[in-house]
């Protein structure tokens, strides 16, 4: 039955990833312009511009272009920048580990921070801790990722370098005086793989105002989850009869309660990971974070059509398998789901 459930959950997989890649296909080949016009300058004639749109075969209709490229796409060939002829899978995985570090720093600064936050904002239910839990709440989902970015970014580390104080680096993933061997193009675990403990430190050092940006509204969201399903489980009976067996206070609250209060917020965790994962672009380009987010940036600016369609590929791909991952956890965190 699971192996069923499988099978049909990567069929779907696949059916949304080749509609999402022909919707984009098309919605990409509407915008005006030319990327040939913008390859060549403005100074290229007219003829310069024809025999260039010809050579990269923007002159057929994009349907035609379309299913050369899914042919293209199916073999694993994503196709060249037209920017710097670079294949686009080989930039992809040179760009979108840095992201993916980024969505996971932010992802575990929310919910190790949103979990505990809405915990104690449902056991101290109206009082002053819940109070103070609602205004961050409010203001995590209220301010807006760039003005944060911006705010972290001169308060921390343009201010205190102006004093003399190196709180935190400017942009970047890691400061030039360490130089590790680049494997898996995770700069953090590189670092651990060859043993190097002030490069990981370094690396954290980096990472840490890029992933309070990015996981604040997550936070935000995961913690009023939390705190609403917790009183929820709270005023349940199995709740009350751990009470009145005299388990203490706090083992009934996180053996009991927090964990059937975890499938909501399991659920909004793996669609704000989704989120943080296609959403980076902002944070990427404050911090120079070099990540498929200003990848993507700098491909609509260039009308680059083979890296923008390879860019929305994998971020489509990435948010389908984290809800992928997100339903199979449910068999674990709730008996009660049975999959057909």
């Amino acid at each position: 039955m699971v192996l069923t459930f499988v099978l049909r959950r990567a069929a779907r997989l696949c059916a949304v990833l080749l509609a999402i890649s022909a919707v984009s296909f098309l919605l990409i080949h509407l915008i005006p312009g030319n990327p040939a016009q913008i390859l060549l300058g403005q100074r290229a004639t007219h003829a310069d511009i024809v025999r260039l749109t010809h050579a990269l075969a923007l002159d057929r209709p994009w349907y035609v272009q379309y299913v050369t490229y899914l042919w293209h796409a199916l073999h694993g060939d994503l196709g060249d920048s037209l920017a710097d002829h670079v294949p686009v899978a080989e930039k992809l995985a040179a760009y979108f580990p840095a992201t993916v570090e980024l969505a996971a720093g932010g992802m575990v600064f929310a919910v190790g921070i949103g979990v505990p936050l809405g915990v104690l904002a449902a056991v101290y239910h109206r009082r002053l801790i819940d109070i103070v839990a609602n205004l961050l709440v409010l203001a995590g989902v209220s301010v807006p990722v760039f003005w944060l970015g911006w705010m972290l970014l001169w308060l921390f580390a343009y201010e205190p370098s102006r004093a003399g104080l190196n709180l935190f680096p400017l942009a970047g993933r890691l400061s030039p005086a360490y130089d590790i061997p680049v494997r898996t193009h995770l700069v953090i675990l590189d670092a651990v793989l060859a043993g190097n403990g002030r490069a990981l430190l370094d690396a954290l050092w980096h990472l840490a105002l890029p992933a309070v940006t990015l996981g604040t509204i997550p936070l935000a969201v995961i913690a009023k989850m939390t705190r609403a399903g917790v009183l929820e489980v709270l005023g349940s009976d199995y709740v009350r009869t751990a009470r009145a067996k005299g388990l203490r206070p706090w083992r009934v609250v996180i053996r009991h309660a927090l964990r059937n209060a975890l499938v909501p917020v399991l659920t909004v965790a793996g669609l704000q990971t989704g989120f943080l994962l296609g959403g980076a672009v902002l944070t990427e380009s404050i911090f120079a974070w070099p990540g498929v987010g200003r990848l993507a940036f700098e491909a609509v600016s260039n009308r680059d059509y083979p890296l923008i369609n390879g860019t929305i590929l994998v971020f489509a791909a990435a948010f389908a398998a984290v809800n992928f991952c997100v339903d199979l956890a449910y068999a674990w965190l709730d008996p009660k789901v049975r999959y057909g």
